[in-house]
């Protein structure tokens, strides 16, 4: 029985051992001995290679391949054979590492991976093929951790791609053809069934419709829609059959607006990965100071392999994109699109929100808050007569009133004989009645003189009253407001808790109107009668605060949420302006979500950080002891694999909920379908 000397580096000494192998009867193996197990794992390399794409998963089964069947060779005391086929296992991944470090450079770009392409070059020259394999098994595993945290992050956004539609029923003539949804143009009536997805924002023409709208904003219930009301793409039916007009073609749909703010989001990269890039840069110097001075005065080539070992920065390569990927993706699941990485960095920074009143702050839109009437008729009589008569009228008072009314299930009448004066009122026969709404003024001039009834008048600042008259009577005034949101006071402490040190409300309207809403927010600073020019100058002065988010829904917000660090807008119903200028997006038609992704925003950026200083303080800890001999190259291999794990695991949990962050639809599920009471009318 032949022995073999096999000299090894001594863990934390200068020297090495000698120690002896018996590897068989004969002194080596034969050309012939080894060359049917080389053909078999080239062969099955070679299988792997073309059946599989050059990925992280492809190169981790080569890397674990070689790595197992050699420990098999060195079990049966075949060292020299077991250390050729780690080194074999080795050379795909290098490979692929150096194409990829190669290309790197042409592009300008040096590549933080220099660093374990040299490590593997270095250990395979030396001899130390098995910490060679483990580097190489280190790489493809980070690389398939990398894929794998990404695809998970980007889950939520990247189903929107699958859910968009290709083809629609459009109603010719009197009947149906299937249409691809680019020959789909404004006006076109869509017919849609139960499990399709609505391929263009329409108006629903059917009496009733139930969308799940979960695709865009998050939100798990039902939600019932009205004929009138706006149902945009991407919401699916899970109801009878309806029919839609379309509002516009296809490619301006909400839907494919989200569908490409999210390719926008995932081909970015944010200010934090790009400082990540640069620290890189000095990692990388950092670390060929230490392995070179750890040769140098040992004398011991294999601490400076043992550093290099080490001194892999997956930290810095994983765990900056896998975190915000994440961050977003869990802002995108509560109905707020965050469009880049930028944008979340930016609104983890907020310290001054700035939000505009119509339309953010208050729904944007007038409702009857309250009717006002004499005892001689009844409040829902009073209502019905005039939304009956204002069925002849295009004015916004009248479609609210009108929406009052079937919010109540009063059965409306065919108005007669209307006369309308333009900006003024309206005049007509209701049920053989004659009936006048508008203005007090209006009103009264005619009606017959001093024919009115006592009645309560709720009109406050900020409130618009329509007085009715019947039969030459003024009978009472319908209170029109746009009232504040129930969730915006709710909001509002949230974002303080959240950490926001200054709220200004901005309003185009009246002061007093502005201050009105401003009083029942508790918000002490508002700014009224703003137009596009003085609310950008009002962002402008915050930034002396700290960094500034300006909320809005409408074309004149959008130069502020340009301006503003970070813009955020009302796209559920908002301007494609002001969607098109900020930075974040509110899928859903409340405001709930801002203050869940603020909370989110902070958190991701904080775990990135974490994840960043603990992966490199880990790793430069490894490399000191290392460059003093007490880690060898195999055990260093293997204590940065554990990092890199650690680090990638850290960042994902920026996908979870904290404890912090509140369910945004936990109280206010069904506030956007839910229609008022008679009591909030009465």
């Amino acid at each position: 029985m032949r022995q073999i000397n096999v000299r090894c580096g001594g863990i934390g000494s200068n020297g090495s051992h000698e120690a002896r192998l018996n590897i068989g009867p004969k002194p080596a193996f034969s050309r012939t001995q080894l060359a049917e197990p080389i053909m078999i794992f080239a062969s099955v390399t070679s299988t792997v290679v073309s059946l599989l794409k050059t990925d992280g998963s492809s190169l981790v089964l080569i890397a674990s391949s070689g790595l197992l069947a050699g420990l098999t060779f060195a079990v049966i005391d075949s060292v020299a054979l077991a250390s050729f086929v780690w080194a074999l296992a080795t050379l795909p991944i290098l490979s692929a590492l150096l194409l990829q470090t190669f290309r790197s450079l042409r592009r300008g770009d040096l590549g933080l991976d220099i660093v374990a392409a040299l490590s593997m070059a270095f250990a395979l020259s030396y001899g130390e093929s098995l910490a060679a394999n483990v580097v190489a098994l280190m790489y493809a595993g980070g690389q398939m951790l990398e894929g794998y945290a990404s695809g998970r992050a980007a889950r939520e956004m990247t189903m929107l791609m699958g859910r968009m539609a290709r083809t629609a029923f459009r109603y010719v003539g009197d009947r149906l053809e299937l249409t691809p949804i680019e020959k789909i143009v404004a006006g076109d009536h869509i017919m849609i069934r139960q499990g399709e997805v609505l391929p263009v924002d329409g108006i629903l023409l059917s009496a009733r419709a139930i969308l799940d709208e979960s695709a865009l904003t998050g939100e798990p219930l039902p939600v019932g829609r009205r004929a009138g009301e706006e149902v945009l793409s991407g919401s699916a039916s899970i109801g009878p059959v309806f029919t839609v007009k379309a509002l516009r073609p296809a490619s301006e749909s909400t839907y494919a607006a989200v569908v490409r703010l999210v390719e926008t989001a995932q081909k970015s990269k944010a200010p934090m990965a790009r400082l990540a890039d640069r620290y890189g840069l000095v990692f990388l110097l950092m670390t060929v100071v230490i392995a070179s001075t750890a040769w140098l005065l040992s004398d011991d080539p294999r601490r400076a392999l043992a550093v290099l070992v080490i001194a892999t920065p997956c930290p810095l390569i994983l765990a900056v994109p896998v975190a915000l990927m994440s961050g977003i993706s869990r802002c995108a699941s509560i109905g707020c699109l965050v469009k880049d990485g930028s944008a979340l960095e930016a609104l983890s920074r907020v310290r001054v929100a700035i939000l505009d009143k119509t339309g953010t702050l208050t729904h944007g839109k007038a409702q009857v808050v309250a009717v006002g009437c004499g005892d001689w008729v009844d409040k829902d009589e009073l209502l019905r007569l005039a939304a009956s008569l204002d069925q002849a009228s295009s004015h916004v008072m009248a479609a609210a009133l009108i929406a009052a009314a079937h919010e109540r299930n009063l059965l409306l009448s065919p108005p007669t004989n209307v006369e309308e004066v333009g900006g003024t009122g309206l005049e007509g026969m209701v049920d053989g009645r004659r009936v006048v709404i508008g203005g007090s003024r209006f009103v009264k001039s005619r009606s017959a003189p001093g024919a009115s009834h006592a009645f309560e008048d709720h009109h406050r600042s900020g409130e618009a009253a329509v007085t009715v008259a019947i039969d030459g009577v003024v009978a009472g005034n319908i209170i029109m407001a746009d009232p504040v949101r129930a969730e915006a006071i709710s909001v509002l402490q949230r974002l303080r808790s959240a950490g926001i040190a200054k709220i200004v409300l901005a309003s185009g309207d009246r002061l007093d109107v502005a201050s009105h809403v401003g009083n029942i927010l508790g918000i002490e600073q508002v700014l009224g009668e703003q137009t596009p020019a003085s609310k950008v100058e009002a962002v402008i002065a915050a930034k002396s605060f700290g960094p500034v988010m300006m909320v809005g829904d409408g074309v004149n917000d959008a130069p502020a949420l340009a301006a503003a660090d970070v813009g955020v807008a009302l796209g559920a119903r908002g301007a494609a302006a002001s969607s098109e200028a900020a930075g974040v997006v509110l899928l859903v038609d409340r405001l709930d979500p801002l203050a869940s992704a603020l909370v989110v925003a902070r958190r991701t950026v904080a775990i990135a950080r974490q994840s960043v200083v603990a992966g490199l303080g880990l790793s430069v800890a490894g490399m000191i002891a290392a460059a003093f001999g007490y880690l060898p190259p195999l055990h260093g291999a293997l204590l940065q694999e554990v990092i890199d794990v650690a680090v990638i695991l850290n960042a994902l949990r920026a996908l979870g909920p904290s404890k912090s962050e509140d369910d945004p639809y936990k109280q206010f599920a069904n506030i956007a379908t839910r229609p008022a009471s008679k009591a909030q009318l009465s």
